[in-house]
């Protein structure tokens, strides 16, 4: 999420969502922006500029925008009073209902990042949206623990919005239900950490790899 306060970012942040929404329609395109920034009284010709250019940008940048939605969403003293697994569901439930304006434009988006040359990127905002997400519930972990929730997370998150982008039963009762099983794997993560500590051979290269999503070699 950026939190820079520079007039372009700002105007970027407020363009975020509804660029997704008009995605729906024009596509990840100038044509959206534009239709965002008409939408919501901004001077197209600053969208643009504001915006980024290609399509990988303004998938992220509209990623950005739903994590500041999210983050408004959720006083902390509200998200800790609930049980941890239960603060993860609810933040990825609102993070569904914050995208459900745009929800064939995200189908759009996560077929752009399945493109090869697209993987990648695709994989770093997965774990983006995931430490976010952990963040917001109130995650601090900075040892080993950080890395396998965010792994895990970023699974839960990736297999529920496939489900959620073809759900057309009432109320995401299927989304619902698919990351109800999920969650379970919340519960694992205590003893991942501690299976993973038991073998000193095997938690480096772990940790390495998804070291690398979080900081990609340049």
């Amino acid at each position: 999420m950026d939190d820079s306060t520079t007039p372009l970012a700002v105007i970027r942040n407020r363009l975020a969502l509804a660029v997704g929404e008009n995605a729906v329609f024009d596509g990840w395109s100038e044509a959206a922006v534009d239709s965002a920034a008409i939408a919501i009284d901004i001077d197209p010709a600053v969208a643009r500029l504001a915006f980024p250019k290609d399509q990988r940008g303004m998938i992220a940048a509209y990623a950005d925008g739903v994590d500041i939605a999210l983050a408004a969403a959720f006083p902390a003293d509200e998200v800790a009073a609930l049980r941890v697994s239960e603060r993860v569901r609810v933040i990825l439930l609102k993070r569904l209902e914050l995208m459900a304006p745009a929800r064939e434009a995200v189908r759009r988006a996560l077929a752009i990042l399945a493109m090869p040359q697209n993987v990648i990127d695709g994989a770093r905002l997965g774990w983006r949206s995931a430490d976010r997400m952990w963040r917001l519930a109130g995650d601090t972990a900075t040892d080993f623990n950080h890395y396998s929730k965010r792994a895990i997370l970023s699974s839960i998150y990736a297999s529920t919005l496939l489900v959620w982008i073809d759900d057309d039963s009432e109320g995401w009762s299927e989304t619902r239900a698919f990351l109800d099983r999920r969650l379970t794997d919340v519960g694992k993560f205590e003893k991942l950490k501690a299976e993973w500590r038991g073998s000193a051979e095997r938690r480096p290269s772990f940790a390495r790899f998804v070291g690398r999503l979080r900081y990609p070699p340049t």
